[in-house]
C-alpha cells in the first residue's frame, strides 16, 4: 500500500453512534417526565435530526445553532412544550456517556496503527465527542482527533481535512486515505480534498452518486486485510 496516513471517520465507522443516540434520547425523554414511546418519539426525532445534519453539511446551519434547533423542531412536531435549551444540555450529557465501539474496531485499529499514522476527523459537537471519542479506550492509537465544532468546519468541506493533515505535519495527499460510512460527508470530503477514499459500507448499499470511490469494504476486518497487505 502506498499510504502512510489513514483518516478515520468516528461514528458509524468505529463507534456505534445509533446505539448511543437511542440510549441518550430515551434517557433524556424520561428525565423530562414523558412516557417514552420509541416508535413515536425517537422515530420523529431521527427524521428531524437527519435533516438538520444534512443542512449542516450543506452550510445552511451552524453547529452552535443545530444543538438546540433540532429540539425546538421536535417540540413543535410533537406539540409538547419543554425547554429546548435544557433538553439539549441533558441530551448531550447523556450522549457523551455513550461510547460504544463496533465489534473488531479495537483490534483492527491496533493492527493498522503498527503500519500507518492514524487520525480521526469527526463531524460532531465538542462536549459530546470529547468524552465519547477523545477519552475512549481506542483513542491512544490515533495521533490526533479533529472535532468539527472546535474548528468551525465540517465534512465535506475539504478545509477540515487540510487542517487534520497540518496537525500531524503530513501534507502529501498521495499518501493519505480517508475511511468513512457517509458518501455525502466522508467520501465527498475526500473527493473534494483530492485524496483516496474508502467507503465503509457494511449494509452493502448502492452508490447512487457520480463520485468515484477508490476502495469499498463491508467490514472492519476486510479493511484490515486491505491495508495490511
Amino acid at each position: 500500500m502506498k499510504y502512510k496516513v489513514i483518516i478515520f471517520d468516528a461514528d458509524e465507522t468505529l463507534f456505534d453512534f445509533k446505539k448511543a443516540e437511542k440510549e441518550a434520547f430515551k434517557n433524556t425523554i424520561l428525565e423530562f417526565g414523558m412516557n417514552y414511546d420509541e416508535s413515536y418519539h425517537f422515530e420523529t426525532y431521527k427524521v428531524i435530526n437527519t435533516a438538520i445534519w444534512k443542512e449542516l453539511e450543506e452550510g445552511l446551519i451552524t453547529q452552535s445553532k443545530l444543538k438546540v434547533e433540532r429540539f425546538k423542531r421536535l417540540s413543535d412536531k410533537l406539540e409538547i412544550i419543554f425547554d429546548e435549551n435544557e433538553f439539549a444540555k441533558a441530551y448531550m450529557r447523556n450522549l457523551a456517556d455513550g461510547s460504544f465501539l463496533f465489534e473488531n474496531a479495537m483490534e483492527v485499529v491496533e493492527s493498522i496503527s503498527k503500519k500507518y499514522i492514524l487520525t480521526i476527523v469527526t463531524n460532531g459537537l465538542t462536549s459530546v465527542q470529547e468524552k465519547r471519542i477523545r477519552k475512549s479506550e481506542i483513542a491512544k492509537y490515533f495521533k490526533d482527533i479533529v472535532i468539527s465544532e472546535e474548528i468551525g468546519i465540517s465534512k465535506p468541506n475539504p478545509e477540515i481535512l487540510k487542517h487534520a493533515l497540518q496537525n500531524i505535519n503530513h501534507m502529501n495527499k498521495s499518501e493519505v486515505l480517508i475511511i468513512g460510512d457517509s458518501l455525502s460527508s466522508d467520501i465527498k470530503g475526500g473527493v473534494n480534498f483530492g485524496i483516496d477514499t474508502c467507503w465503509y459500507n457494511p449494509n452493502n448499499l448502492k452508490n447512487t452518486t457520480d463520485m468515484k470511490i477508490t476502495h469499498e469494504v463491508s467490514s472492519l476486518k476486510e479493511l484490515e486485510n486491505l491495508l495490511m497487505i
